[in-house]
């Protein structure tokens, strides 16, 4: 079962954490599953780039980002070769290292 490292992020996981993901997840509903609560304000149909992280390890394991996506990531906020929406980007059998960025498009928290 892959793994997958959030780096610590101020308000979210300051100490970073470590989960187990079932191959066919998406990071976002991984991290929200083990209690880190990752923006996603339009409910996780990649019309917005609120859950937008930085895949720093196992990037190329993930299936490519389609036009859609690759649309939205333009206009999040710390845009890395790396990005990508965490709704969209599903585990696959490589551990992943990901970093949540400091900021998001939103103003206000939109807590689930």
């Amino acid at each position: 079962m892959p793994q997958i490292i959030f780096l610590p992020h101020d308000e979210l996981c300051p100490e970073g954490k470590v989960i187990e993901a079932d191959a066919g997840i998406t990071v976002c509903d991984a991290a929200l599953a083990n209690g880190i609560h990752i923006e996603h304000a339009c409910e996780k149909s990649c019309a917005c780039t609120t859950c937008h992280v930085i895949v720093r390890e196992g990037f190329d394991s993930l299936d490519e980002s389609d036009e859609l996506e690759d649309d939205m990531l333009d206009k999040a906020w710390g845009l890395e070769p790396e990005s990508r929406l965490s709704c969209q980007a599903v585990v696959a059998d490589e551990d992943l290292v990901v970093e949540i960025p400091k900021y998001t498009i939103n103003q206000v928290s939109e807590r689930h």
